[in-house]
């Protein structure tokens, strides 16, 4: 009897973790793994200021919109740009994986870049306070991205993440579940689709938007030469006729463009490995460093590191999933947590 009420409350608990990026949200439910995958936009009427869309849905508005609706992001380098579309934007997902009524109130626990302020922190928590009347935690990306690519946090071994998102690149080391050593720089996906439109509006007199850049590191985007290098058709806006025109970009060409976001990166992994302590510096060099998120899926970009730190680079299982399901477990273990958040 005692361990069917025992499941019947597990059950019940329904604690949400939330990865709450600047390009895309990701969300986490207890017993159902992640439930929620979209891209962290919302289209707004200007004037009346109502939200008329969020998530995918906003996301097909980008750069199609007339000019009463803007579709914009309201986080911008892990951080609220504008608190009150943030606010709307967690309350509608929230909303989405809470159709049924729940007996008591989910915990929430957000993953926020390690290198935010105390006043950016805050508003993470007024937005998702004020969305609903859950408990709600924080937790530092890093930390969480390590638990959810399956490292022992706990272990006095030593152990280096570089988590790459939509806004922020996130480099940390690890011990003894603790942050020891860690760097937080606001260069990440988003500097890469800004360099690739750079290079189409300075080399081609061509204007694109985030959509096609998009597309174009996907498809030939890359930190190391390809074994074939690619080539790909875009088309956008000429600079000088207004007219749309098409172009072919090489594969070569976009890797120097992203040759400027990519070293700073590195600069920002090397500057935290010589204020590693020496003893967990060796631990680094066996154990190696872990990528995760969605900006190190960038063709060579594990190669790359790895070739220029002279440590064994490994890409996590899911990187893109991988703060968001250490949300999931980190609430699991609250009771060992708690004291921590």
């Amino acid at each position: 009897m005692l361990t069917k009420l025992k499941s019947l409350v597990s059950s019940l608990n329904c604690d949400i973790g939330i990865d709450l990026g600047t390009a895309n949200t990701v969300v986490y439910m207890n017993q159902k793994g992640i439930v929620l995958r979209e891209p962290s936009v919302v289209a707004i009427d200007k004037k009346t200021e109502h939200v008329l869309a969020i998530g995918a849905e906003a996301q097909k508005m980008v750069g199609r919109t007339p000019g009463s609706i803007i579709a914009v992001r309201p986080m911008k380098d892990g951080v609220i740009a504008d608190y009150a579309t943030t606010e709307a934007m967690i309350q509608t997902f929230i909303k989405k994986i809470l159709s049924k009524p729940r007996l008591s109130q989910p915990r929430i626990l957000i993953g926020i870049p390690y290198g935010i302020t105390n006043v950016e922190r805050r508003a993470i928590l007024d937005a998702a306070r004020s969305s609903s009347r859950n408990k709600v935690y924080l937790v530092d990306e890093p930390m969480a991205a390590a638990v959810g690519a399956n490292i022992d946090v706990e272990n006095p071994q030593g152990e280096m993440i570089v988590d790459i998102g939509g806004g922020t690149t996130e480099v940390a080391v690890i011990s003894m579940g603790s942050i020891v050593v860690s760097e937080s720089i606001r260069v990440a996906g988003d500097e890469f689709d800004e360099a690739i439109i750079s290079f189409c509006r300075k080399t081609h007199q061509l204007l694109i938007g985030s959509q096609m850049s998009e597309k174009i590191k996907i498809n030939i985007g890359s930190a190391t030469p390809f074994d074939k290098e690619r080539s790909m058709s875009i088309t956008g806006r000429d600079l000088m006729t207004g007219l749309p025109r098409k172009v072919t970009i090489e594969s070569d060409d976009i890797r120097g463009a992203l040759r400027e976001p990519i070293t700073r990166i590195l600069h920002a992994l090397r500057r935290t490995l010589e204020r590693t302590p020496p003893e967990l510096s060796s631990d680094i060099v066996h154990n190696g460093l872990l990528l995760t998120g969605g900006g190190s899926l960038l063709h060579g970009l594990d190669t790359l590191f790895q070739e220029e730190v002279h440590i064994s680079v490994r890409m996590a299982e899911d990187p893109l999933s991988c703060v968001a399901l250490g949300t999931g477990k980190i609430l699991s273990q609250m009771s060992v947590w708690s004291k921590r958040l």
